[in-house]
């Protein structure tokens, strides 16, 4: 079963990718420089960004994260394909 994705799908997903990596890399940062105000203030600004941007995108296409971290509709979305890693 092939299933088709419109452009949407991809723009969403590498947006939060891309939110993802700078919060890795901002985490990094930050376990050497605990006292960067403006790195931590970034930081948050990035977490809201990725909760908002994760929220959209699992409206319209499901659960990104497993184990309690995303809400599954009726019935359970992890049984459906394509998962954001396969992509």
């Amino acid at each position: 079963m092939s299933i088709v994705l419109d452009e949407q799908y991809y723009s969403k997903l590498e947006e939060l990718q891309a939110i993802g990596f700078a919060l890795v890399e901002l985490t990094l940062y930050l376990d050497t420089h605990p006292y960067d105000a403006q790195a931590i203030q970034q930081f948050n600004q990035l977490a809201m960004q990725q909760h908002q941007c994760r929220q959209s995108f699992e409206s319209l296409y499901g659960p990104t994260l497993q184990y309690g971290n995303s809400y599954s509709k009726y019935p359970w979305q992890w049984s459906e394909s394509p998962w954001p890693w396969q992509v």
